[in-house]
């Protein structure tokens, strides 16, 4: 099991994403997490109070199977393929990260200042997620795609939307981590 338990390299992980996008392409499909959203809410019904989710929701079956794998191999990662729940980072990041007050980096796959059970109950918490969720929502519905969807299928796919999404998600990060969050924290 070491073998699977160790990051693997980039020439591995990469081609395995290289040949899933070139069966994606050659099939006519897309790869992208937050179309699933529309799918479910139309499933639930939403296509009866608005336009946006009238569709035909059973032609992306297959993409509700991405999203069960998601969450299924997610979770047999954590439970039976996490030797240290530590994640490696920088140890300058680490530090500076606990000037900011985040005592776990370094410790936790998740930061517990945000994301424990007690977080839950702190206002700034939850209102931050709350927000994050939010913008991030309307982020991926108003570049027309998630995060993976353009990075992974709209590059793939040599599409010059995608590269334009994929570089403001970059500076976006950048003015976040650099300047918002210090401000927030």
């Amino acid at each position: 099991m070491d073998w699977i338990m160790q990051p693997w390299p980039w020439y591995v992980s990469g081609a395995a994403i290289a040949i899933v996008m070139l069966l994606l392409m050659l099939v006519g499909k897309n790869f992208g997490m937050s179309a699933n959203l529309r799918t479910f809410c139309t499933i639930c019904g939403a296509d009866k109070k608005s336009d946006f989710f009238k569709f035909d929701w059973a032609t992306q079956k297959w993409n509700l199977i991405v999203v069960a794998g998601a969450i299924i191999g997610g979770f047999i990662a954590s439970q039976w393929l996490t030797a240290d729940p530590a994640v490696m980072i920088n140890p300058d990041t680490v530090a500076e990260l606990q000037t900011l007050g985040f005592n776990s980096a370094g410790k936790a796959y998740m930061p517990d200042e945000l994301f424990s059970l007690d977080a839950m109950t702190n206002v700034k918490s939850i209102g931050l997620l709350a927000l994050g969720g939010f913008l991030v929502g309307f982020g991926a519905r108003y570049a027309g795609g998630c995060t993976s969807g353009h990075a992974i299928s709209g590059l793939s796919d040599l599409q010059w939307p995608s590269l334009i999404a994929v570089i403001g998600f970059f500076v976006g990060g950048m003015i976040m981590i650099y300047f918002l969050f210090p401000l927030i924290f």
